[in-house]
């Protein structure tokens, strides 16, 4: 990067907090939220209600063909239940879990109650309603619920499962992570030197041969980066004189070393991808009620036992390995897990680890977060006027292998030579030039051979990246999970979430004629502290290990505009801390790109890159017809739709029952309060089928009954009512699967927006509901 990196932990969410303030605009930007349904808008004494949307198909997650019941009621006229069915873009806000319903198109409206006359005159009605600019804002756990279980599928990736090199500790433990071989750089007038590849903060002292590492205020040393280390009871005297800049702010801190209180950690090395798991003592197990599993109390780590095969299984970077004893071998084991998994008890011991178990609910929910798309609209000139690559010494090319392609060795950019051009994936956003050096330009479309890229090539993340030119001067660009480094794995059972390729790419080295060594890493699988969020359905990552404290993620940054390196250090706890979710992402170079898993365009700011679901926050647009707008402020005023220019009012939350629904005949159903189906027929609701006997009955009997359903004693005389109605059992039976969607929707939609109400109360960052949305089952 072109940047100087000098930070602290501090200085980094700093600049990480700027760069998400630049992003969405100003800091008191008022949150979009979905304010509820049903939601009714009035206009020249005319009302219409628009009850919840249910999806027919949700193309690339991006275009909505939905069907809405409504309720209209032309001016000075009695109210008609309807259908209407649209077509929309939709935008998606995974860190607000909102979105942004947009470009609605009325594709058909059905009143099957009135004369073809009335229809017509309805018809038209409605359509005044739905203006060119119109916005929803609805939860994006609502949409997930409508999407019906066992129909989230996407392309499954070749990744690499094999076994990371895993320790078993029983005892605090800091795992010591050198990328391949040792790279050490000189810190400028002193005798020290620091290991820029390790993942905790390591000095050598060159003229007593030893390396010290940082653990915390406590300091270990030892004679190898393998060990045996000790503590440190005095150090070098050039640890004295160490630059008083914040690259080395928090380590002057723990100097001089403080008495430790604890005996030191046990330091595991390696210089390959690892993880560790760290028990406190010896391993303790409880029982998972309701299966045959058994899950470790005492590590952070996922680790269960099948008790009656006496089969332990441990869960990282999203895959699950298996092994007849806690020191291994391990072999993988995602694809052929015991049944007894996805029959953990969802609010239970050991439940977050459902979303990595093939064929749950939770599964299925994490891939089809994978798979909702993240849109900034970038601004050609500010976009082309800022971009650099810049490589150690002359660009040097390697091929990538299955495909005519090749790609940049010696930078951290992605630079791909297609042909004999040349294109560059920044900050999710594409790039070409005629030579490697550039000048760049925004490219307007991308090469379909790049989307062959293997995913065994380190620039794999970058088919995740998509463009269209959508003006002279504006790109759109969109990206999912797997730019970030959240890739699908497919099992016999279904798809399931993991983090990396799991292939190890070799770090690049360049020693130049003088000056600091360079140093510069590919992503990796493990050893990167990775862990699943099911509020914002991505994986955190931090380049780091583990260690007493959780974790510590280190990482240099050589900057060859300055030539010189900077660092920083900062410590995070278990499963997603502040700090670990700030964290650089490896996939991408950018701080920040692992928050909510949906920001990749955090250090440009509004003048480059705006989020497309920038307006989903406040689902916001403004023409000389008025303002669309869907909107919750802290003072409690609230409403979502369409305000226009005649003063008008737009969408506002009716606050009754949503219980109305429009079945895919085109007739429009409620259940009554006794949770009976009822239909719309002849200007009245029919009333529901008579009470089964008491005696048992036989399927077909039930299913006649469904099926030819007549309606109680005295309903004909009732106005409006239909003398035959009749619910198909097909009917019922999606009517119900509707309701439920419908009901865990809500329920998911208000734990959230409680829990981020919560937190912004706090002075945290949003909250996110306990789990993903369920969908309903068939």
């Amino acid at each position: 990067m072109a940047h100087k990196f000098r930070l602290t932990v501090e200085g980094a969410v700093r600049k990480v907090s700027a760069c998400v303030l630049l992003l969405i605009g100003i800091p008191n930007l008022i949150i979009a939220e979905d304010i509820g349904w049903p939601r009714e808008m009035t206009q020249n004494g005319a009302r219409m209600v628009c009850y919840q949307p249910q999806i027919d198909k949700w193309t690339d997650y991006r275009t909505l063909d939905a069907r809405m019941a409504i309720s209209v009621t032309p001016a000075g006229g009695e109210p008609t239940a309807g259908v209407v069915s649209i077509e929309a873009r939709t935008d998606a806000d995974k860190e607000t879990r909102t979105v942004a319903i947009s470009n609605i198109k009325l594709t058909d409206t059905r009143f099957p109650s009135a004369d073809a006359a009335s229809a017509a005159s309805l018809d038209g009605l409605v359509r005044t309603f739905f203006k060119p600019d119109e916005t929803m804002t609805i939860s994006l756990d609502r949409l997930m619920a409508e999407v019906e279980e066992g129909k989230v599928s996407g392309p499954a990736v070749q990744v690499d499962n094999n076994p990371p090199k895993i320790f078993v500790s029983r005892g605090p433990t800091v795992l010591l992570l050198v990328d391949d071989k040792e790279v050490r750089a000189p810190i400028e007038e002193t005798q020290l030197e620091f290991v820029v590849n390790a993942n905790w903060t390591v000095l050598f002292d060159k003229d007593g041969k030893k390396y010290y590492l940082l653990n915390g205020k406590q300091w270990l040393t030892a004679a190898k980066l393998e060990g045996p280390w000790t503590v440190a009871a005095q150090l070098p005297k050039e640890m004295d004189k160490l630059p008083a800049d914040q690259n080395w702010a928090e380590v002057k801190k723990a100097i001089p070393p403080q008495s430790p209180a604890t005996a030191a950690p046990t330091v595991l090395f390696s210089s390959v991808p690892a993880e560790v798991i760290e028990f406190n003592g010896a391993p303790i197990f409880a029982k998972i009620p309701g299966t045959q599993l058994t899950y470790a109390t005492n590590t952070k780590s996922a680790v269960f036992v099948q008790t009656n095969e006496q089969k332990y299984y441990y869960l990282v970077s999203g895959r699950w390995f298996r092994s007849a004893s806690l020191d291994g071998p391990w072999t993988y084991a995602s694809g052929d897990l015991p049944a007894d998994f996805a029959k953990i008890p969802p609010n239970g011991p050991g439940s977050n680890v459902l979303a990595s178990v093939p064929g749950t609910q939770e599964a299925q929910d994490a891939v089809l977060l994978a798979q909702i798309p993240t849109t900034a609209i970038v601004n050609i000139p500010e976009a082309e006027a800022q971009v650099r690559v810049h490589y150690d010494g002359e660009p040097q090319f390697k091929p990538i292998e299955t495909t005519p392609l090749s790609y940049a060795t010696n930078t951290q950019d992605k630079v791909i030579k297609v042909g004999d051009i040349y294109y560059l994936c920044f900050q999710a956003v594409w790039f070409m030039s005629t030579t490697p050096n550039g000048p760049w330009k925004v490219a307007s479309s991308v090469p379909k051979e790049i989307y062959t890229i293997p995913p065994s090539s380190p620039v794999y993340n970058v088919t995740y990246v998509t463009q269209t030119q959508t003006s002279p001067t504006t790109v759109e660009c969109d990206h999912t999970a797997g730019y970030l480094g959240m890739f699908l794995v497919g099992t016999a059972v279904g798809l399931t979430i993991a983090y990396g390729t799991g292939y190890y790419y070799p770090p690049y080295y360049y020693y130049p004629p003088y000056g600091y060594p360079i140093y510069r890493p590919y992503p990796i699988t493990y050893g990167v502290g990775a862990f699943y969020s099911p509020n914002s359905g991505a994986y955190g990552v931090a380049r780091g290990a583990y260690g007493p404290y959780g974790g510590v993620t280190g990482a240099a940054w050589y900057n060859p505009s300055t030539g010189r390196y900077g660092r920083s250090v900062s410590a995070y706890g278990p499963y997603g801390s502040a700090t670990a979710a700030r964290s650089y992402n490896p996939y991408t170079g950018v701080y920040g790109a692992t928050r909510q898993a949906s920001n990749a365009y955090g250090s440009w700011g509004s003048s480059v890159a705006v989020r497309g679901d920038q307006w989903a926050r406040t689902a916001h647009r403004s023409n000389s017809q008025g303002t669309a707008a869907g909107f919750r402020t802290s003072e409690g005023a609230r409403g979502a739709g369409y305000s226009g220019a005649n003063g008008n009012s737009g969408f506002v939350a009716q606050g009754k029952n949503d219980n109305m629904y429009a079945g895919k005949n085109g007739d429009v159903y409620r259940k009554d309060s006794s949770g009976s189906w009822q239909k719309y027929e002849n200007g009245g609701w029919t009333d529901p089928p008579p009470k089964p006997a008491p005696h048992a009955q036989s399927a077909e009997q039930r299913q006649g009954t469904q099926a030819h359903q007549r309606p109680a004693q005295g309903a004909a005389s009732r106005p409006g009512a239909s003398q035959q109605p009749t619910i198909s059992s097909g009917t019922i039976q999606q009517l119900d699967r509707d309701a439920q969607a419908r009901q865990t929707g809500t329920q998911r939609t208000r734990q959230y927006q409680q829990s981020g109400r919560t937190n912004r109360q706090q002075g945290g960052g949003r909250g996110g509901s306990s789990g993903g949305a369920a969908r309903r089952r068939n």
